[in-house]
């Protein structure tokens, strides 16, 4: 069959369609993009025709300079790549046929950008058809780095390089389909790679190792397979003067501390010295690849040991890395007050609302809970991803992104956790001597020091606080804006020290000077150092808690003071300032002198916020724990901010609706439900049952507005909007109870574990919060509904059961299915009483470590009433039965009842009771006794 030949007519007009969507003439510009368009939809040659014009450096049309061409030629690559991104599906053979070997020859155009734009093309067809629809590219693209084309003719130096680019680009962006190709080409690939890193092109070699690298941190085990050769590479390329080699040769020492630990604890010296070395280089990007070796091998148990004896090299270069550069010296010296100025759009960072979880206690979350739980579950990994948030925020807008400086003070931070007074001893004369000195940037690095070595040096650092806490409260009034800045950090981190202490006066002498000194330097000259002491006033929120009660007053002062004066980006850090004190200080913030400050303050700042800001997130959040803090003191100001909210959720509900119809329509942020859903909750619980009014009085309908947040496709928006269905349970029940019928729809869908089979494994965490939250909000159901629920126990049964029963479920999902299934019983002890033998053993073994709660307490009374529908289905697990009910501390006076009928019913029931009461151990059949004997 005679290959594709392009019609010269449509050749030419597409040429001259690409030229002119480059064009200054917006007309003309507007025009050919039009063309295009319509070009790409309608043409079903339009991909061969792009690739035409890509390959071939010759104009159709006479008359056009060869500069102005390669502007068509790029064009017509960019559009290509993009076309093929957007075809429904994989290219039809005809033409995957005719544009391969063209591709391929494009990569050794004279002309750089047609390389790269080629590379991008050939990467991008094959992330959509996969490695399979252009199986033999990858021994064409390596003979081609080889230095022959797929006829053996040589190709150029540049060639080889673009195939290489090319490689390194599908490594990346194809990496699971190479794994799991069951060819398994990384088998030939990874020891090509290693081969090409004896290239004579530095760009060949740097891109076969960074090649490598894609797959090394998840110990590929083709890459395993060839350790020794990688290493035996990495010494070879180290001292290469090519510097993006080096920084790849940094970062893989960085990925085999945890792949091959043993391989660098025998020639740690000689990392160490290399990785020094880099890290006093001029380059910063090879120099931050350096020090993350630090932040890595700190925290691994097998080679820290093996790190402490080069302590005394380490920190030094740490400390001299952690100085400003000297362009930040002269940008950052004399900084202007520029608290007045108003602040520019891009300097206010996204703020993402966080949904609010349940556990079987009924009580929200706290991230550090949720992180635990996750943590127990081995659903994530316990690394330093804290750590570097922290010191990625710490700085303010004057580092805004990840660098040299921020790494070593996070990796000074880990080494001072792990040696503690080694590193105090190395860094003590340096603190001495630049602590005082007379050039700021010298002053700064001293301070940072000191707050990175709090946490691990504490012990250490503790006798000379008293003379170091007044030095630095006299460094909060700095003439250098960043020096005021870095102190207001530092002193939060020893907050605790100050806040602490069996001396009574030592709080006085310390801790007030300390909280009253960031406290006004949250009113600074300086919006980044409002920002830092806003910050470091939330970490000593966080540590000092219930110390903070005596001062609320002056604390809420400061806070109406800055709100005040503040400009939008600072707000953000205020709201969580605002609410940690709430969260820790709870109802005592609820004093009619207190709400009477910080209230109206507030409430003037919400009426300021319009409904499609991004400042509405985070000032719902604090809301939300405001509200709690104060409860019943919340009421004058409900009513405005809970339409307020129900009509945010109803816009975007709206707002969704129009983007399903019409995808070209921005779908709406979906922290606008989530904050707006978490707010409503708070609003519930803090009035109670006189949220009944609020509630009934909505317009759209309170619960139409629910079940469709209840139905959404965010995770967020529906495990806030489980969480709120929980608390409308409890409060105002009688307004829920007719949408019943609609939410135990939804409910059981969300129930239905079956669907985690299909999910993400990125996305099992958010999966796992909503079940939790569905769970728990139907138990609260269950409480109010009793007997009604028994058209949907059949099914309700089946899903909690298969939650409980499976082995993929964190246990704090099964404690909150086990509690909403023991409830059930409550009413439909006769329904459930059947499947008694089937769940009895999951149900006992799910609340066994759960703490006594009403939500525990009312679990285990309807699990008693279903035994006593079916006592013969426990014979399995009788003994577990009855060791529960001993280990049960605090029984209300009807659990207690319960126990008591179900454990005579079973004296009466078997035979010889004493030798069966023998198998449960004696402290706890004391206990069983004392039941029985009880009046």
């Amino acid at each position: 069959m005679a290959s594709w030949q392009p019609q010269e007519t449509a050749l030419r007009e597409l040429a001259t369609y690409l030229g002119a969507s480059l064009s200054k003439d917006q007309a003309a510009q507007k025009q050919a993009t039009q063309m295009l368009q319509e070009a790409t939809q309608n043409s079903p040659d339009i991909v061969n025709y792009l690739c035409h014009i890509l390959v071939n450096p010759a104009a159709p049309m006479a008359g056009v300079k060869p500069d102005d061409y390669m502007v068509v030629r790029c064009s017509a690559a960019m559009l290509l790549k993009n076309t093929i991104q957007r075809v429904p599906q994989a290219l039809n053979q005809t033409t995957i046929d005719y544009i391969k070997p063209r591709l391929l020859v494009a990569l050794g155009d004279e002309a750089q950008s047609i390389r790269n734009f080629t590379s991008n093309v050939i990467n991008e067809l094959l992330k959509k058809g996969g490695i399979m629809s252009w199986s033999d590219v990858l021994g064409e693209l390596l003979a081609m780095v080889d230095g022959a084309n797929s006829q053996g003719a040589p190709v150029s130096i540049p060639a080889q390089e673009a195939a290489m680019s090319t490689l390194k680009k599908v490594c990346e962006d194809s990496k699971k389909g190479l794994i799991q190709d069951p060819q398994q080409p990384l088998t030939f690939l990874i020891p090509k790679f290693l081969h090409f890193t004896q290239h004579q092109s530095p760009k060949v070699q740097t891109n076969a190792l960074e090649s490598i690298n894609v797959f090394l941190p998840i110990q590929e085990k083709a890459v395993l397979a060839n350790i020794d050769g990688l290493i035996e590479s990495l010494f070879r390329l180290g001292n290469n003067p090519h510097s993006p080699l080096r920084q790849e040769v940094c970062r893989a020492l960085v990925h085999l501390v945890d792949i091959q630990p043993e391989k660098l604890a025998g020639i740690m010296s000689s990392v160490v010295d290399y990785l020094l070395e880099q890290q006093r280089d001029k380059d910063n990007e090879l120099a931050l690849d350096a020090a993350e070796f630090w932040l890595t091998v700190g925290e691994h148990e097998e080679l820290k040991g093996h790190l402490g004896p080069f302590l005394p090299k380490i920190v030094p270069v740490l400390l001299k890395s952690m100085v400003y550069a000297d362009e930040d010296i002269v940008r950052l010296s004399g900084e202007v007050d520029d608290a007045e100025e108003e602040d520019r759009a891009e300097d206010l960072k996204p703020t993402f609302a966080k949904s609010r979880g349940r556990n079987s206690q009924g009580l929200e979350l706290t991230e550090e809970q949720i992180k635990a739980s996750a943590l127990e579950e081995g659903e994530i990994s316990d690394s330093d991803d804290d750590l570097d948030s922290e010191y990625d925020e710490m700085f303010g807008d004057s580092e805004e992104r990840w660098n040299l400086r921020k790494c070593s003070a996070a990796a000074l931070d880990v080494l001072a956790t792990v040696f503690g007074q080694e590193v105090l001893n190395i860094i003590l004369p340096y603190l001495k001597d630049s602590l005082r000195s007379d050039e700021w940037w010298t002053r700064e690095a001293a301070v940072l020091a000191l707050g990175a070595v709090a946490d691990g040096c504490m012990e250490g650092v503790a006798p000379h606080l008293p003379e170091l806490i007044p030095f630095l409260l006299g460094l909060l009034s700095d003439p250098e804006a960043v020096v005021r800045q870095i102190t207001c950090w530092t002193l939060g981190r020893y907050a605790r020290w100050a806040a602490f202490s069996p001396n009574p006066a030592h709080q006085q002498t310390y801790f007030v000077p300390l909280m009253e000194g960031i406290l006004r330097r949250m009113l600074d000259r300086n919006k980044r150092v409002q920002e830092a002491a806003a910050s470091a006033f939330a970490n000593l929120e966080e540590q000092c808690k219930k110390v903070l009660t005596p001062y609320i007053e002056p604390i809420v002062q400061q806070f109406v003071r800055a709100m005040q004066t503040y400009k939008d980006r600072n707000m953000f850090i205020l709201y969580d300032c605002i609410q940690t004190l709430a969260e820790h200080v709870q109802d005592a913030l609820a004093a009619d002198n207190l709400v009477n400050i910080l209230m109206p303050a507030l409430i003037q700042r919400w009426k300021k916020v319009h409904d499609e800001s991004r400042e509405l997130f985070p000032l719902l959040e604090c809301l939300s724990y405001v509200a709690t803090a104060l409860g019943e003191k919340f009421m004058p100001y409900a009513q405005p901010v809970f339409y307020r909210c129900t009509n945010i959720i109803h816009k975007n509900l709206e707002y969704q609706a129009q983007h399903n119809q019409n995808p070209e329509i921005e779908e709406p942020e979906k922290d606008f439900l989530v904050t707006s859903l978490d707010l409503l909750s708070a609003i519930i619980q803090a009035l109670n049952h006189k949220s009944a009014e609020l509630v009934a009085n909505t317009q759209p309908p309170f619960f139409q507005l629910l079940t469709m947040c209840m139905n959404d496709t965010d995770y967020d928006v529906r495990q806030s909007a489980y969480a709120l269905l929980g608390d409308c349970a409890i409060y105002v029940f009688p307004h829920l109870q007719p949408y019943i019928p609609a939410i135990m729809d939804l409910l059981l869908n969300q129930l239905d574990v079956n669907f985690l089979n299909t999910a993400r494994n990125d996305s099992l965490d958010s999966c796992f919060a909503v079940i939790n939250n569905a769970c728990w909000s139907c138990g609260e159901i269950a409480l109010k509904h009793g007997t009604a629920m028994a058209p949907y126990i059949t099914n309700l049964y089946t899903n909690l059961f298969s939650i409980l029963s499976s082995t993929k479920v964190p246990h704090s999902v099964t404690e909150n299915a086990a509690v909403a299934l023991g409830r059930l019983g409550l009413g439909s002890c006769d329904e459930l009483a059947p499947h008694l033998r089937e769940f009895a053993h999951p149900f006992l073994e799910a609340l066994s470590n759960v703490i006594e709660t009403d939500e525990k307490d009312t679990a285990f009374s309807g699990f008693c009433m279903v035994v006593g529908r079916n006592p013969e289905a426990m014979e399995g697990c009788l003994v577990e039965l009855f060791r529960g009910i001993a280990k049960y501390e605090e029984p209300s006076e009807g659990l207690r009842r319960l126990f008591r009928q179900t454990v005579e019913g079973y004296r009466s029931f078997i035979a010889d009771f004493q030798a069966f009461i023998t198998q449960i151990p004696p402290q706890e059949r004391q206990a069983i006794e004392r039941l029985i004997n009880s009046p």
